[in-house]
């Protein structure tokens, strides 16, 4: 396992260019590159981040969800047609920056009328991954609390109709939906492709890893008994932090712990 920071935790902060060549500066190992606008989903401005990131490896694209994905769903197929424009053109961002995982949240719980329907879903979420796959790059569905993957159960029925799916859990949301993490965990299991990680206090207010109360020890120890190797990226939110140092401080500590469950 090795730590890595999302760019989405410097959203207001640094523009994406500028976070990237921060984390590179840091000398992280790996990232996740969080694509905050439509001018961002162009392959031209991911040259620009491939020319910055340095030794930081991408592990990960993400997108702003509401933009394209839950279109990617959708019946009407010219409103389909052009939400896989827009994937194409994160696919090929991916491919520029050498990212083998998309973190997904697919279908949005914005309105009343909506309905679980796992068939359909998991139809539109086999076809999502083939055209990601085509590309050489891995469909990972994170646990969210207002999208599709709301609560334990939901990747077991999406995994059963799309086989290699993969999963991302986010401790944050995790604990936003009032599910235990290990609950998630269990279920994404070995399917696990990465995992989005954040500290609380003791009042419940969200803060940077190694700053409150969570147990990242018990965290790494069951991530281990699931066969899970890869990355713990660092997502948090702009106002949990006063200077992008802390930052730093946090993956060095997360860093020191990982290093420490692997003697």
């Amino acid at each position: 396992m090795k730590a890595g920071i999302s760019t989405a935790s410097l959203f207001l902060r640094q523009l994406n260019e500028d976070a990237i060549s921060l984390l590179s500066e840091w000398n992280v190992a790996c990232a996740e590159v969080f694509f905050t606008t439509f001018s961002e989903y162009d392959p031209t401005f991911s040259k620009l981040l491939a020319q910055r990131k340095g030794k930081t490896e991408v592990h990960s694209v993400h997108v702003l969800n509401t933009q394209f994905e839950p279109q990617l769903y959708n019946a009407h197929p010219r409103a389909k047609e052009d939400a896989f424009f827009w994937l194409e053109k994160v696919m090929e961002s991916a491919n520029v920056l050498g990212a083998k995982h998309y973190t997904f949240h697919g279908i949005a719980r914005l309105k009343r009328t909506f309905r679980e329907d796992f068939e359909r879903v998991g139809k539109g979420t086999q076809e999502i991954f083939e055209f990601c796959k085509k590309r050489g790059v891995t469909l990972c569905y994170e646990n969210v609390e207002w999208a599709f993957y709301n609560r334990p159960g939901i990747f077991r029925e999406l995994r059963a109709r799309c086989e290699g799916l993969k999963g991302v859990l986010d401790v944050k949301q995790a604990r936003i939906t009032g599910y235990p993490y290990q609950e998630y965990l269990k279920e994404m299991g070995e399917d696990l492709a990465h995992v989005h990680v954040s500290d609380v206090d003791e009042r419940g207010k969200m803060c940077l890893p190694g700053e409150g109360t969570f147990d990242f020890d018990e965290l790494v120890v069951r991530l281990k008994d699931v066969g899970f190797d890869g990355p713990l990226l660092i997502e948090n939110y702009q106002t949990d932090y006063q200077s992008v140092e802390e930052i730093k401080a946090s993956y060095e500590y997360l860093s020191e712990l990982l290093y420490k469950h692997s003697v």
